[in-house]
């Protein structure tokens, strides 16, 4: 499975931008996908998760009330609208296929990654 991450880029705090990640394959419509970033000196963590369906999501607490994340299995896509962006958003977010159904935070139980596409977001 190969995946196109695209829509990042520049913006102002308090901005908004979706990010799209297409997958070459229409079998991740039976997996959990999610996007996890990575700020320059630190560690990847979990952004959004979204399971099969679409009817159970995660967040991790830094983006919560700001950041959605949706899927369409139709186009084998999912997205993160991101919005009331902060610099410390600034990241390059990755989209990911999980081993399983569902979503999880932990980054090991996904298989397939995409590229990233940068987000930098200036005060």
């Amino acid at each position: 499975v190969q995946l196109q991450a695209s829509g990042g880029g520049p913006v102002q705090a308090g901005g908004s931008l979706r990010l799209s990640c297409a997958a070459s394959r229409s079998t991740i419509s039976n997996n959990g996908m999610a996007w996890f970033r990575r700020a320059p000196g630190k560690e990847r963590e979990f952004v959004a998760g979204i399971a099969y369906r679409g009817d159970t999501i995660q967040y991790a607490d830094a983006v919560k009330g700001r950041f959605t994340i949706s899927r369409d299995n139709a186009k084998n896509t999912v997205y993160l609208q991101m919005n009331s962006l902060k610099p410390e958003d600034t990241a390059a977010y990755f989209c990911a296929v999980s081993l399983t159904p569902y979503s999880s935070t932990d980054s090991g139980r996904y298989r397939y990654w995409g590229q990233g596409t940068q987000v930098t977001v200036s005060s």
